[in-house]
């Protein structure tokens, strides 16, 4: 088994949209606030923004980072934390076409095209199914 190819999910994810933002490092850093805890105060630095764009080594962030990233790109955390776990820990999600389901697949790019076929429709399926009820009935 080889050594997997470096990702930058969340890299290109974050260059991509502070340059649509038109927001500087700095600038960022001020709006990475977690929504959860707006008293925490700005939970990125822009040299680690700065260190996570250029494809260097950072320290995984955890939820409230994510969710800190997330408000200061003005994106839906879905989307942050996709890119993190596909980027930090080589997690990559495959969703239902309607987004009501999600499968979470270590290294889907690496599979065959029969295997991925097999994991979108297995999520299709699983997407499809009433949700359950608990009330009893």
């Amino acid at each position: 088994m080889g050594t997997a190819e470096p990702r930058h999910d969340l890299a290109e994810l974050v260059r991509s949209r502070r340059a649509e933002l038109g927001l500087s490092l700095r600038k960022l850093a001020e709006q990475c606030v977690d929504p959860d805890r707006p008293d925490g105060g700005h939970l990125w630095k822009h040299a680690v923004i700065n260190r996570l764009e250029k494809g260097l080594p950072i320290i995984p962030p955890r939820l409230p980072e994510l969710r800190a990233l997330a408000a200061g790109l003005r994106l839906p955390l879905g989307a942050v934390q996709d890119a993190a776990g596909a980027q930090f820990f080589g997690i990559d999600s495959v969703w239902s076409e309607g987004r009501e389901a999600r499968a979470l697949v270590h290294d889907f790019n690496s599979l065959s095209p029969d295997d991925q076929q097999r994991v979108r429709e297995l999520v299709r399926a699983w997407g499809a199914r009433p949700p359950k009820r608990h009330d009893g009935e």
